[in-house]
């Protein structure tokens, strides 16, 4: 083989982009058979995909989609790109139903029955569910999620969950469990998850999160629907933007045809399952089960406005330092002449459970920091008796209920915090008060201290700046039974602790400026 051709077999062998052209062949929506000419959606996903080999060695990829943007088309393509030209390599393709299975294995046919003689493998067996490639020893299987025991005693080279979203909620976390275990830790594997939204609880949810917060290993990549040209309408001559939608082309670059597809989607199927299956942002994708208890649009726009992060702080021995993985996150400077608040949610403590979460609020209600962890109530008494101290003796509030009543016991009598909130309770039967540390949330109190930060958000008295925080807010809902807590899975620890910080709240003032020639007059 002359030089030539071994550049181009090596780059067909590591170029997804020129092998898919070459190589693979799609169904059209027009009904022809043709090659697979990258899409732009498909070529932010081959970019991302691009970077994390080059970085990692291997694909740990997320998607959040919208609708028939040809992502499954590429997966399904390069896990056949992989699997065909390499030896002892095994795929596997899990869906959301039996019709999705058939359809996915039908394209990866017909990659393999177009593919042309001098890269296509042999095959040594084909049925409705597998193609095996004797020569190379490698193979691709497709399964349906809910099925019995899928990927367990598998060692797999690659994965596609597809519309994991929508897997059966009884199996989805055992079988995505064991599709992870089957595939080794190691260079030249690859694991692609992708799907629209279904709501905010579930294994999609969860891993989407946790890939956004850099803490399981997946890249999340997100492909608006104004992504896609195709999806575009022809303007008709009555028509004029609403504010709403003058804003969202301002916002996103939209032109009138993007607007009209966008208007008559939402005319066929409301807003909100347009926001599902057609998102402009990530966030506004994930639509709650229940009714939110805050406005979702609000939090959408302000997610877009927070500031940046100033700094990252962990106490370490008697003081706050910088730390990469610091539990304090600063959004402001410390300000000696400031009024600070403080209001703590506090938490068991243990791995995997609920977090502790302190809001700081200035005296303009603009968060200013967030401390959030996860750490015996004890200690958390100590965290917060110096983040009170640094904060200028800010005024902290915490709730006592549960393990609560440890870190108020200990923040209020064994290190004598001194501006501490506490309540004075009477007994109407011994006409005597006494004075309880912490603040007592129950079923007449925590619609309160809730209510009144909602108010304060419509009001847009409170500047947020923690995403995390927000992201709460946005699964916090009223339940069928009207209690006000935060979806299935979800947590809603910052939301209590910045209604504490709220309740204790004097309200946002602005100093008042005052002449020179007044102030002499004065003094």
């Amino acid at each position: 083989m002359d030089k030539k051709l071994r550049q181009i077999r090596k780059r067909l062998h590591t170029d997804f982009d020129y092998y898919a052209k070459a190589a693979l062949k799609i169904r059209t929506k027009r009904g022809e058979v043709a090659p697979l000419v990258l899409n732009e959606a498909q070529k932010i996903l081959n970019e991302a995909v691009t970077r994390q080999l080059e970085s990692e060695g291997k694909i740990r990829i997320i998607i959040l989609k919208a609708r028939q943007q040809g992502l499954s088309t590429y997966v399904g393509g390069h896990l056949y790109f992989t699997v065909s030209q390499n030896k002892a390599r095994k795929a596997m393709v899990i869906t959301h139903h039996a019709d999705s299975t058939r359809a996915l294995f039908d394209m990866t046919k017909r990659y393999h029955q177009h593919c042309p003689d001098i890269l296509k493998p042999s095959t040594k067996y084909s049925s409705r569910r597998e193609l095996t490639f004797d020569v190379l020893d490698s193979s691709y299987v497709v399964a349906t999620a809910g099925g019995d025991a899928v990927g367990r005693g598998e060692t797999l080279s690659c994965v596609h969950a597809s519309e994991i979203a929508f897997w059966p909620k009884s199996t989805a976390d055992e079988t995505w469990n064991g599709l992870v275990q089957a595939v080794p830790n190691t260079n030249d594997t690859s694991i692609f998850v992708e799907s629209t939204a279904n709501g905010v609880n579930g294994v999609f949810f969860n891993l989407w999160r946790g890939a956004v917060a850099g803490e399981n290993g997946f890249v999340p990549v997100f492909i608006p629907w104004f992504t896609d040209p195709e999806y575009r309408e022809t303007v008709t001559d009555t028509f004029e933007r609403s504010p709403e939608e003058q804003e969202l082309a301002e916002k996103h670059d939209l032109d009138n045809e993007q607007l009209m597809f966008r208007r008559r989607k939402i005319a066929q199927n409301g807003i909100d399952l347009f926001r599902q299956e057609y998102p402009s942002t990530p966030d506004e994708a994930f639509l709650t089960t229940g009714r939110p208890v805050f406005n979702p649009d609000q939090l959408v726009d302000i997610l877009d406005e927070t500031a940046d992060v100033q700094e990252r702080l962990a106490w370490e021995d008697g003081e706050w330092r910088n730390h990469s993985r610091g539990e304090l996150t600063t959004y402001m400077k410390h300000d000696e002449g400031e009024r600070y608040v403080i209001g703590a949610d506090v938490a068991m403590g243990v791995r995997n459970g609920d977090w502790s979460v302190a809001q700081v609020l200035d005296s303009k209600k603009r968060q200013v920091a967030t401390w959030r962890g996860q750490i015996h109530p004890d200690y958390y008494a100590e965290i917060l008796y110096a983040l009170g101290t640094y904060y200028n003796e800010a005024h902290i509030i915490v709730e006592n209920n549960g393990h609560g009543i440890l870190t108020c016991t200990r923040l209020g009598k064994d290190l004598a915090y001194t501006n501490f909130y506490t309540e004075v309770q009477h007994d109407k039967i011994t006409d005597r008060e006494t004075v309880k540390l912490g603040f007592s949330t129950t079923a007449k109190t925590k619609p309160l201290i809730i209510d009144q930060l909602r108010a304060a958000m419509r009001e847009e008295e409170l500047l947020l700046n923690d995403k995390t925080t927000i992201r709460e807010m946005m699964t916090y809902i009223v339940t069928e039974s009207g209690a006000m807590e935060a979806e299935p899975s979800c947590f809603d620890d910052c939301v209590m602790a910045l209604a504490l910080a709220n309740y204790i709240h004097e309200g946002a003032w602005e100093p008042v400026e005052i002449p020179d020639e007044l102030y002499v007059e004065m003094v």
